[in-house]
């Protein structure tokens, strides 16, 4: 049986309101910058590897609005052990959408008829993993359990409220094995950093809940994720997804 949708046309909750029309507004212009804009270096060979990512906003009565996180098991090959949004790679004839709520069944069980895609934000690339990725925006109309429904690709779940994300006692700036820094999160025992946080913080800054934070206070990464993340940069390629 094929994975349901929900119906797109029932109306957002007012507070997701500003970043579906953020969401709007850069599909109608890809110069609109709504998070960051990594494009591919020229020269490089070959063509990048498409995938889709789910930025998926639950709603808890108790802590209010959340995010969907998946922490990547450590033996994946590409970035091994990181929190990031559901996601994963297109396969043939799949559209970013279906690709988005497939992968996020697969790692996590979610029902993706109780998912409904608000908005679809510009393409992204991702090195040294050389993918495309298309984030996709949806709101967890019918919330369904999850779970890690795959050890080999997912080492837990988790809703993350917005309001702990956006907390300046839980943002800092990562200093990357290359010499840059850019922002990351802690939450309780996931530290969101790279790729993931970066989309996050622009998601945070358009759907209005940013709060001033320090981006000055730089901490280095952690060894064991320096250690992950040094073993990816020296694989680059794999299949996984």
């Amino acid at each position: 049986m094929g994975l349901q949708i929900a119906d797109s046309s029932p109306a957002l909750p007012d507070w997701l309101l500003p970043l579906a029309q953020a969401a709007d507004a850069a599909a109608a212009d890809s110069g609109n910058g709504l998070g960051p804009r990594f494009t591919r270096p020229e020269g490089m060979d070959g063509v990048p590897r498409r995938s889709a990512v789910l930025i998926l906003f639950g709603e808890d009565p108790a802590s209010g609005p959340d995010l969907l996180f998946v922490e990547r098991a450590k033996t994946l090959r590409n970035h091994p052990g990181q929190p990031a949004f559901p996601g994963g790679k297109v396969d043939p004839g799949e559209g970013p959408v279906t690709t988005a709520l497939r992968e996020a069944n697969e790692e996590t069980d979610l029902d993706p008829a109780g998912v409904q895609v608000f908005g679809i934000l510009p393409d992204q690339y991702v090195w040294p993993s050389d993918f495309l990725v298309t984030p996709v925006l949806g709101w967890w109309r019918t919330p369904s359990p999850v779970r890690v429904r795959d050890t080999r690709e997912v080492a837990s779940v988790a809703r993350i409220p917005v309001s702990d994300l956006a907390d300046p006692a839980n943002r800092v700036s990562i200093g990357h094995p290359s010499g840059r820094s850019g922002p990351a999160f802690e939450a309780g025992s996931l530290l969101i950093w790279g790729f993931t946080a970066a989309l996050l913080d622009g998601v945070l800054k358009a759907g209005g809940w940013e709060r001033p934070w320090d981006a000055g206070r730089i901490v280095p990464l952690p060894q064991e994720v320096l250690a992950l993340a040094v073993r990816n940069l020296a694989a680059p390629g794999g299949e996984d997804s």
